[in-house]
């Protein structure tokens, strides 16, 4: 358990492989931690050394008082790749992020090198929607969300498997101040500009059953780069790496070995 001081927030992190790898940042959803990604390392290929965080709200990282920017959260990234020592490193955002993902990426080109948006826009509904779903987790927490979250998250099926419940426990358990601190940050964000102006190797990865972030909504954001790659993974949702991680993983992967990171 590692535990990055970075002045104004502590970031919860992990960091897995060799030292002498190449480094790979796994940057996860709203309502998720860092063990969102456990089901995906085995998948990857060896000679990764990668570094995944609980944003801050999240997971064991500290909960500093609501709202949050999307400046704050790129900042967040910045200075722990700096902490850890991940430089010239593919960055993987899902969800938000995939919006952290976008803000490095064009803040900071000697951190990142190839950017992987996953399940992400470069701007994710309307103010109007992120307000009220932040008023409906400050009356009745998170839980009140739920139901309708995990219905976007998963397919129908993966929600009637076992392994459903602890990912709804993860949710569930997510801080109401952090969850409505990152979701503030979501609803003032559009990155259409800054993202439509990446000149680095960028991949898109959707999931059909996407309700969240539907194909078409990561396809217009991933057209915005030139030269960009986008996959499709069926019978998945938001989280594609958990109800189809070895698809996943072969998607990451191929795009890793394009780029001559592995």
């Amino acid at each position: 358990m590692h535990m990055a001081d970075l002045g104004d927030v502590r970031l919860h992190y992990r960091i897995d492989g060799p030292d002498a790898g190449a480094p790979l940042v796994l940057a996860n959803a709203l309502g998720t931690d860092l063990r969102v990604w456990d089901g995906l390392l085995p998948h990857l290929p060896e000679g990764l050394r990668i570094l995944r965080y609980d944003m801050r709200g999240h997971g064991l990282s500290d909960c500093p008082e609501p709202p949050y920017s999307m400046g704050a959260l790129v900042r967040d990234a910045e200075r722990l790749m700096e902490h850890t020592g991940f430089h010239d490193a593919v960055f993987v955002g899902l969800s938000i992020g995939g919006m952290v993902a976008q803000g490095l990426s064009a803040k900071r080109h000697d951190l990142v090198r190839a950017a992987v948006l996953s399940n992400t826009a470069a701007k994710i509904g309307t103010r109007q929607i992120w307000e009220a779903r932040i008023a409906e987790v400050e009356t009745g927490g998170v839980e009140s969300i739920a139901d309708a979250v995990l219905e976007r998250w998963f397919t129908r099926r993966f929600r009637a498997s076992e392994e459903f419940r602890p990912w709804r426990n993860m949710l569930t358990r997510t801080p109401t101040k952090g969850y409505a601190g990152c979701a503030a940050a979501v609803a003032g964000t559009d990155f259409m500009t800054p993202t439509s102006g990446l000149r680095l190797p960028l991949l898109g990865i959707a999931a059909s059953e996407d309700g969240s972030t539907p194909p078409d909504l990561v396809r217009e954001t991933t057209d915005l780069v030139p030269g960009s790659q986008f996959a499709l993974i069926r019978g998945a949702g938001h989280l594609p790496f958990i109800e189809r991680p070895a698809e996943y993983a072969q998607v990451l992967t191929d795009f890793l070995k394009s780029q001559g990171h592995i």
